[in-house]
C-alpha cells in the first residue's frame, strides 16, 4: 500500500463535527475511521464515579453518523478511552449506546472490546517486584494505596488494537488507551515508519484542533506515506499551516520536541514541516526511539470525601482589601462551631477568589469586583453541607475593619446558594509499571453484532 489514509472524526467523540466534513472525509476513501473518547484531563472524578464527561446525548448524535459511514465504506471504526476514563463501567456504558445505535440502524459487524481496568493484585505484585515507579507527580506507590483505589486502569498502546484488527474486527471499542494508539495501530500493522505514524496520530487525536480556525470539533484527514505524512482538514473553510501544526506539539507537552508512548520516545527535533498548498502541510523527519523495556501508565483514584460549594460576589472595596482577615476569622468561627463534631483535619475548606487569585497568584492592584467560590469537603455529604453552610453564613455577616453597613457582604447568583458537589476523588495512582509484554494486561473479547 503506497499510502494509508486515516480519518479522525473529532477531538472527542461527542464534541460534534459538521456532517459535511464527515462526507468530505468519506469521499477521500479512508482506510480507517476513528476518534478518541476520553482523557484524564477532566480530573479524577470520572474514573472514580464510573460516569462519562461527554453526555449520552452527545455521543448519541456523533456515533450513528460516523458508524454508518464506516460500515457503508467497509473500513474499521476505532474508539479509544470509551466514555472518558476507560474503566469497566465506562466501556459498558458506551457499549449500551453502541448496541442501541446498531439496532436502530440495522448494522452488522464484528465487534472487538478491549478492557483496560487492571486487577489490583497484578499491580501489587509489580510493586513487590520493584517494577512500579512514580512519574514525579505522586510519591512511590504502595500496596495500601492500591487497595484504597476505587479502580485502576492502564493506558494501552498500539498492540491490542493491532491484534483486534488482525482478528478481523470491524469495530473496536477500547478502554483507557494512549490517544495516539487509536490511529498509529493502523500504521503498525502495515509496516509504516512509526515515528511518522505516532507524530501524525498525535495531531489526529485532537480532530482538527491544529486547523485554522482551531476546531477540535471537526474532522482531519491524515495521509501517511513511506517518508512523510500530509494533513488536511475536511472542513473546506479550514486549513493547516506550518505554524499551526508545529504549535500543536506544545499541546499538553512539557517538551515540544519529544513525547513518549509505551513503544518509546518520538523525536521531532529534526522533523520538517512544509506548506504544500493553501490548505495542506507535509511533515517528514519524525522518528521513534524504541524503549528498552515496555511500560504501562497506571491511573487510579480514591474517594476523599464529599463536596459542597457556594458562589458569590462582592464589590465593597473595604471588604476586598480585607479578604485575608475575613477568611481567617471565618475559618476560626467554623472550627469553633464544629468542635466535637468535626476537627479541622477532618474537613477541607477552600476560598477561591476570582479577580484576585482564582486562576493565578495575585499581582498588581485589586479588582473592583471579586467573585468567590467557597468549597467544603468532608467525610459525608451532610457534613460537607454543614461545613459550607457555616462558612457561608460566617462570611456573609463577618466583620472587617471599617465595616459600617449591617447588610450581607456577599451577593449570591443562585437560590439555593449552596450546591451539592457529590463525591470527590483524588488521583492516588499515576505511575509507570514495567511489564514483559505491554499487550498482555488488556483482554480482548469478540462478538458478532447483527
Amino acid at each position: 500500500m503506497d499510502e494509508l489514509r486515516i480519518l479522525s472524526l473529532t477531538g472527542n467523540l461527542g464534541y460534534g463535527f459538521p456532517e459535511t466534513s464527515l462526507l468530505e472525509g468519506i469521499s477521500r476513501k479512508p482506510h480507517y475511521i476513528g476518534a478518541d473518547n476520553g482523557s484524564s484531563d477532566p480530573g479524577p472524578y470520572y474514573l472514580g464515579s464510573g460516569l462519562p464527561l461527554t453526555k449520552r446525548e452527545q455521543v448519541r448524535r456523533d456515533l450513528p453518523l460516523s458508524l454508518k459511514a464506516a460500515r457503508e465504506s467497509g473500513v474499521p471504526y476505532i474508539i479509544g478511552s470509551a466514555n472518558t476514563a476507560g474503566g469497566r463501567p465506562h466501556v459498558e456504558g458506551f457499549l449500551e449506546i453502541l448496541d442501541e445505535v446498531s439496532r436502530a440502524n440495522g448494522l452488522s459487524y464484528k465487534l472487538a472490546t478491549i478492557g483496560a481496568e487492571l486487577d489490583k493484585e497484578t499491580v501489587k505484585a509489580a510493586i513487590r517486584a520493584g517494577k512500579v515507579k512514580s512519574m514525579g507527580v505522586l510519591p512511590e506507590l504502595t500496596e495500601a494505596a492500591v487497595d484504597r483505589s476505587t479502580r485502576i486502569v492502564g493506558q494501552m498502546g498500539t498492540g491490542p488494537f493491532v491484534k483486534a484488527l488482525d482478528e478481523g474486527a470491524d469495530v473496536i471499542i477500547a478502554g483507557r488507551a494512549c490517544d495516539t494508539a487509536i490511529f498509529a495501530a493502523a500504521a503498525a500493522r502495515r509496516g509504516y515508519d512509526m515515528g511518522l505514524a505516532f507524530h501524525m496520530a498525535k495531531i489526529l487525536e485532537c480532530g482538527a484542533q491544529a486547523g485554522i480556525p482551531l476546531a477540535a470539533s471537526d474532522c482531519m484527514l491524515g495521509t501517511l506515506r513511506r517518508d512523510h505524512f500530509v494533513l488536511e482538514p475536511m472542513n473546506m473553510n479550514s486549513r493547516v499551516s506550518t505554524v499551526s501544526v508545529a504549535a500543536h506539539m506544545m499541546y499538553e507537552q512539557p517538551d515540544p520536541h519529544h513525547f513518549y508512548e509505551p513503544e518509546g520516545m518520538v523525536d521531532l527535533e529534526h522533523c520538517h514541516i512544509e506548506q504544500l498548498d493553501a490548505r495542506r502541510v507535509k511533515v517528514s523527519g519524525s522518528r521513534l526511539v524504541e524503549s528498552d523495556r515496555p511500560t504501562i501508565k497506571l491511573e487510579g483514584v480514591e474517594l476523599k470525601g464529599y463536596r459542597a460549594v457556594t458562589i458569590a460576589g462582592m464589590t465593597d472595596p473595604l471588604l476586598i482589601s480585607a479578604l485575608d482577615e475575613v477568611e481567617k476569622r471565618v475559618r476560626d468561627t467554623v472550627a469553633m462551631l464544629l468542635r466535637g463534631t468535626l476537627e479541622p483535619e477532618d474537613y477541607q475548606l477552600q476560598f477561591i477568589y476570582y479577580g484576585r487569585d482564582g486562576v493565578r497568584a495575585r499581582s498588581g492592584p485589586l479588582a473592583q469586583e471579586i467573585g468567590i467560590v467557597i468549597d467544603a469537603i468532608a467525610p459525608t455529604q451532610n457534613l460537607a453541607n454543614t461545613v459550607l453552610s457555616l462558612a457561608r453564613s460566617s462570611y456573609l455577616h463577618g466583620y472587617f475593619n471599617g465595616r459600617k453597613a449591617t447588610a450581607g457582604n456577599l451577593a449570591f447568583p443562585f437560590s439555593p446558594s449552596d450546591l451539592e458537589g457529590g463525591p470527590v476523588y483524588e488521583f492516588s495512582v499515576y505511575h509507570l509499571m514495567e511489564v514483559d509484554d505491554a499487550d498482555a494486561p488488556f483482554d480482548i473479547s469478540y462478538r458478532e453484532v447483527a
